[in-house]
């Protein structure tokens, strides 16, 4: 197993011990959904709600996961990004979740076999959409796109263009809503 799969399963387990409710979001997920591509880092969404950010920062930083940046712990409770290096030394950025979108992506959330030994629970495609949309950095394009031409006949529009419309408009970013249209047309 690579030591970015270790890394994953382990936090994974680390998750599941205290009973945190997460799902494995980013590169990997795009690994299941999209095309293979390249990717160094474990991204995760970890449902921490408002007011109990250090109820999941403490354990995690106390837990062998080094900060990656000065005052991890303080960056994370101000801008809800844990970003933490796992002990075999890959980069990890764990979302603190508050959001219902966050709470429905987490539910939604499946265990996909990456390999024999390692089972992550990873996002669905729609909502890997989503947040890859809301995004809008090219690399999430070219992300979207690859799921978009493995999964099209099984994506649900209505329900992407649902969760994805109040957040574009959060963002005041009419980009977001015509690439959508132009990924549905094409």
């Amino acid at each position: 197993m690579t030591p970015l799969f270790e890394s994953a399963l382990n936090l994974q387990r680390f998750f599941i011990e205290r009973q945190w409710s997460f799902c494995i979001i980013g590169g990997l997920a795009v690994l299941r959904w999209g095309e293979p591509r390249f990717t160094r880092d474990v991204d995760v969404t970890l449902l921490a709600g408002f007011g109990r950010e250090d109820d999941f920062i403490e354990p995690v930083l106390s837990a062998g996961y080094r900060g990656r940046i000065e005052d991890a712990a303080g960056f994370a409770r101000r801008n809800r990004v844990l970003l933490v290096e796992s002990p075999q030394g890959i980069p990890i950025d764990i979302a603190l979740g508050r959001l219902p979108f966050e709470a429905l992506l987490v539910e939604r959330a499946s265990l996909y076999e990456f390999a024999a030994g390692c089972s992550l629970r990873v996002c669905s495609a729609k909502d890997l959409i989503v947040q890859k949309l809301f995004a809008l950095r090219p690399r999430d394009v070219l992300d979207v796109e690859t799921i978009v031409v493995r999964q099209r006949d099984y994506l649900d529009w209505s329900y992407i263009e649902m969760q994805i419309s109040p957040l574009a408009e959060l963002k005041e970013d009419p980009e977001i809503m015509n690439l959508l249209r132009k990924l549905r047309k094409a």
